[in-house]
């Protein structure tokens, strides 16, 4: 019941995280949170797969469209986020370790969480200025710290992504999502690599995966499919809502945990 569960949020998530760009993770986090089957660093674990499982599809078919990258841009930022993706991963085991409660854990990554979503929609919705940075070294700093909060927070890349993209580098919109999924499958793919070389993935129920996997993938594929169709000023709508849903998320399961506590 629950990798059922698991696998319609899954496709949900990552269709929306295609087409905005924020990766799927930004949804699938709190909602595993509300559904609380799993510990926290297990569902940090799942949220990762499916995010990079969507990235690998996503950016390949917007290859296979015809879709040009500045390849600049892509190299830079991600190995960022390659960096950013270990240090996020090296973070949260510490935070587990000196925070005993996981419960104490899942309250910072929500505030960190909420302090992003509001950022994101902010921006977005009132069009600060952009700055042009154009050096290779304003690519890396990006992506470092898209890359640290994507793995800290379990969230694959979430909102903040796209917005510090736009910040940063002026881009529309669209093609912010394009190199924000690009970042989301270089600061996974060092997560998992981190894990692998540390903990180990025996800690986790690898069953659900089975659920996860496809999920993603079709999320992925209908994902790209509706980025390619839709207006900027569709793609911006589909952004701005995803962040108002899950800021209320958020908002809830934050507000569960105090009461808790």
């Amino acid at each position: 019941m629950i990798g059922i569960l698991y696998f319609l949020v899954v496709i949900l998530a990552n269709t929306l995280g295609a087409i905005s760009g924020m990766g799927g993770g930004v949804l699938i986090k709190p909602i595993f949170d509300f559904i609380g089957a799993h510990s926290v660093a297990a569902i940090s674990f799942y949220s990762t797969v499916a995010v990079f499982t969507m990235s690998i599809v996503s950016t390949t078919r917007q290859v296979s469209s015809g879709r040009k990258f500045n390849w600049k841009i892509v190299s830079g930022v991600s190995a960022g986020a390659v960096l950013g993706g270990i240090l996020g991963n090296v973070t949260f085991e510490v935070l587990l370790k000196l925070l005993t409660d996981e419960k104490m854990v899942q309250l910072v990554q929500i505030i960190l969480t909420i302090m992003t979503l509001l950022f994101a929609f902010l921006y977005t919705r009132y069009e600060w200025r952009s700055f042009h940075f154009r050096s290779v070294v304003a690519y890396i700093i990006c992506g470092l710290l898209l890359g640290f909060l994507a793995s800290l927070l379990g969230i694959g890349g979430g909102p903040i992504n796209v917005s510090l993209l736009m910040l940063m580098f002026a881009l529309p919109i669209k093609e912010a999502t394009i190199y924000s999924i690009c970042t989301i499958f270089f600061s996974q793919l060092a997560k998992l690599i981190t894990i692998a070389c540390s903990t180990g993935f025996a800690r986790y129920d690898l069953s659900m995966l089975i659920y996860i996997i496809p999920a993603a993938i079709i999320g992925g594929i209908i994902g790209a499919k509706f980025s390619n169709i839709l207006s900027a000023k569709r793609v911006t709508f589909v952004f701005q809502l995803v962040v108002l849903i899950v800021l209320l998320i958020n908002i809830y399961n934050g507000y569960q945990i105090i009461c808790w506590m």
